[in-house]
């Protein structure tokens, strides 16, 4: 397998455009290559089956999703308690909604994971890596709630972030608002 991280993650970028663009459908090793501007049979170097593309997508939506420690800083210096986790979901919604190719690309490989058992085992692995860090992070903070609130927050959020950035219910509402409810009603402080 090549070793060059930095053409892997070109390749990985050039891929989330495309699976961006095209959907699952449209992604192919070669769509990859033109995406990228490298010659032909690159990506399949690099990702010797189409699960292991998809996979490697995957991983790379959640390094590009990650958070700015900039932003992170402050709000570790806060008191724990219910106002600050309403901001760090915020902040995770804003994050999500902000990049809505990489958000939709996560869709479009989840959905694809339901079809492909390699890809939902590699996709799995990464979203529950993902949940563990948020469970971890949320104790380690002292924030209100555990792992089931957690996961009924990861529900909530899909569903927010769905109805943004596909057909929705139709009615305007406050995603701010809506935010702040989901956590204080999930962490039972509403």
């Amino acid at each position: 397998m090549p070793r060059n991280p930095e053409r892997r993650t070109q390749l990985a970028d050039a891929g989330l455009a495309v699976l961006a663009e095209a959907g699952a459908r449209g992604l192919t090793h070669r769509a990859v290559d033109a995406a990228a501007g490298l010659p032909a049979g690159t990506a399949s170097n690099y990702f010797k089956t189409r699960d292991a593309l998809l996979g490697a997508l995957g991983e790379r939506i959640f390094e590009r999703l990650a958070p700015d420690e900039a932003v992170l800083e402050p709000l570790a210096e806060r008191e724990p308690g219910l106002d600050l986790m309403t901001d760090y979901v915020h902040y995770i919604v804003e994050r999500l909604l902000g990049r809505p190719e990489l958000t939709l690309a996560l869709l479009e490989l989840r959905l694809e994971a339901a079809r492909r058992p390699g890809l939902h085992e590699i996709l799995s692995r990464t979203l529950r890596q993902g949940f563990d860090a948020d469970v971890a992070f949320n104790a380690n903070a002292g924030l209100p709630g555990g792992a089931e609130e957690i996961r009924l927050l990861h529900f909530a959020i899909d569903g927010l972030v769905l109805d943004q950035l596909t057909p929705g219910t139709g009615r305007p509402y406050d995603v701010n608002a809506v935010t702040a409810r989901l956590v204080r009603r999930l962490t039972r402080e509403d």
